[in-house]
């Protein structure tokens, strides 16, 4: 894979998974409200994919990459955040809000651990390490967006 591509899709996937999950984990824990994760999402994949694509873009040519380099890393950015934000909309039109927000830090946490996974065999490294070192962030994350949101809908409500 190109290094232009990979630098997207690491930091595409990776972002899409945790920040969905832990706007949806919080939002849910704050409202129950299905219009509100499902617009969350919504959000996150169109505008947080659209302002990681920017930051990737000029963090490249901070780097003084060509402009090839920089344009593949911004698309690639764009898509693969795009599409794993959007793809945590599915359970949450298929299923009650509870089961869909369960599927969903199992859908995340699996395209984590599967990536983190791939990316340490790539580099030749254990990879135990690296999809315990990540899953441990994202869970970290998702108890963290748990709390803020009841927090958040204890005070609002």
């Amino acid at each position: 894979m190109k290094p232009s591509i990979k630098t997207g899709v690491s930091f595409g996937l990776t972002s899409g998974v945790i920040t969905t999950l832990g706007l949806l984990v919080g939002l849910h824990a704050g409202t129950q409200s299905r219009a509100a994760v499902l617009g969350g999402i919504l959000t996150i994949a169109v505008a947080d994919a659209l302002s990681d694509a920017l930051g990737i873009h000029i963090t490249e040519e901070a780097h003084n990459r060509g402009s090839t380099h920089v344009w593949e890393s911004t698309a690639a950015t764009f898509a693969v955040k795009f599409l794993s934000a959007a793809s945590f909309a599915l359970p949450v039109l298929l299923f009650p809000l509870a089961q869909a927000v369960t599927l969903s830090i199992l859908w995340g946490l699996g395209l984590l651990a599967l990536f983190s996974w791939l990316m340490a065999r790539s580099q030749r490294l254990s990879p135990w390490m690296i999809v315990g070192e990540h899953l441990l962030i994202a869970l970290a994350v998702i108890a963290a967006t748990y709390y803020v949101g009841r927090w958040v809908g204890g005070a609002a409500g």
